[in-house]
C-alpha cells in the first residue's frame, strides 16, 4: 500500500510538469495604447520620521516610461505608521515652574493633525502603565500645559490618538510626571555630590588644587616623621640612661659582696 501511494504521487508530479509542454496557451498581445503609457511611481523613499505613532516620510515620485526611463521626478510627503504603542516618558518638574508636553511631535502636528482626536486619562499621584488605574481627564488638545506646576499635577497621563473617520487608535503614550519642592533636591544630576566624584573638575582644577593638596600632605607627613624621630631618639636616650644606672647599681652590689667575703677570710 505504501509503494502504491508513492507511485501515485510520482504520477501526479509527472503530469503536472508534462502538462505545460503539451497544452498551448494563447499569446497575450499588448495594445498599442498601453505601450506608450507613462506610470508615476515611487522610486525612492525615506524611513518614517518617528519610531511610533503617526509620522511622515519623503517619497521621490517619477514618471516611468515603457523603456524604463525616469522623468519629471518630484518629492512628496506621505503619512506613515510603524507602531501605535510608544511606552512611558518620565519628567521631574519643580513646583512653580511652567511645563508642557505634547502627544504628537511638532512635525506630526503640522502634517495632517486635523484628522485626529485625542483622549486623555490620568492616574493621579502614580507612575504606572496599568490602564485599570486611569480615570478620564478632560483635555481635547494634544498638549497639556502647567503654568505653574503644582504638586497635585503629579501622576501619569495617558494620551490616545485616534482617527476621526475610523476611531482607530494610532498612538498611545504615557507621561510620568514627578513634582518636587525647589529646596528639597537639586535637579542638576550631572553635578556630583562630593569633590572626589567629579573627575572632570579634578582635571580642570588639578593644576592648582592638586599641587596645594600634595604640598599640604607632604608637610603633614614631614611633621609626623619629625615627631616620630624625636620620640624615638628620646626613648633611646632614656633607655640607655636606665640601663647605665642599673649596671652601676649591680657593680656596687658585687663590690660590697666581694669586700664582705675578704673580711670574713
Amino acid at each position: 500500500m505504501k509503494s502504491l501511494g508513492n507511485s501515485c504521487i510520482l504520477g501526479i508530479l509527472f503530469c503536472a510538469f508534462y502538462l505545460p509542454l503539451v497544452v498551448s496557451f494563447p499569446k497575450v498581445t499588448i495594445p498599442a495604447e498601453l505601450r506608450t503609457v507613462v506610470a508615476k511611481i515611487a522610486v525612492n523613499t525615506t524611513s518614517c520620521s518617528v519610531t511610533c505613532g503617526p509620522g511622515f516620510r519623503l517619497e521621490e515620485m517619477c514618471e516611468m516610461t515603457p523603456t524604463g526611463e525616469r522623468r519629471n521626478c518630484t518629492l512628496r510627503r506621505s503619512g506613515c505608521l510603524t507602531t501605535w504603542a510608544c511606552g512611558l516618558l518620565h519628567f521631574t518638574i519643580p513646583v512653580g515652574k511652567p511645563f508642557q508636553f505634547s502627544c504628537l511631535t511638532s512635525d506630526a502636528v503640522n502634517f495632517g493633525s486635523q484628522g485626529y482626536f485625542y483622549t486623555w486619562r490620568l492616574a493621579q499621584g502614580l507612575i504606572t502603565t496599568n490602564d485599570v488605574l486611569f480615570k478620564p481627564f478632560k483635555n481635547p488638545d494634544p498638549i497639556i500645559r502647567f503654568s505653574p506646576t503644582r504638586e497635585s499635577d503629579a501622576g501619569t497621563y495617558r494620551c490616545d490618538v485616534q482617527m476621526l473617520k475610523t476611531f482607530r487608535i494610532i498612538k498611545r503614550i504615557y507621561f510620568g510626571v514627578r513634582v518636587v519642592q525647589n529646596g528639597l533636591m537639586g535637579l542638576n544630576f550631572e553635578k556630583p555630590s562630593t569633590w572626589e566624584q567629579n573627575p572632570a573638575v579634578n582635571k580642570e582644577e588639578g593644576s592648582t588644587e592638586s599641587s596645594t593638596h600634595e604640598e599640604e600632605q607632604q608637610d603633614c607627613w614631614q611633621g609626623k616623621l619629625f615627631y616620630e624621630r624625636l620620640i624615638g631618639v628620646g626613648s633611646g636616650v632614656l633607655g640607655g640612661v636606665l640601663v647605665t644606672m642599673a649596671l652601676c647599681c649591680l657593680q656596687k652590689i658585687w663590690r660590697r659582696r666581694a669586700a664582705k667575703k675578704q673580711t670574713e677570710i
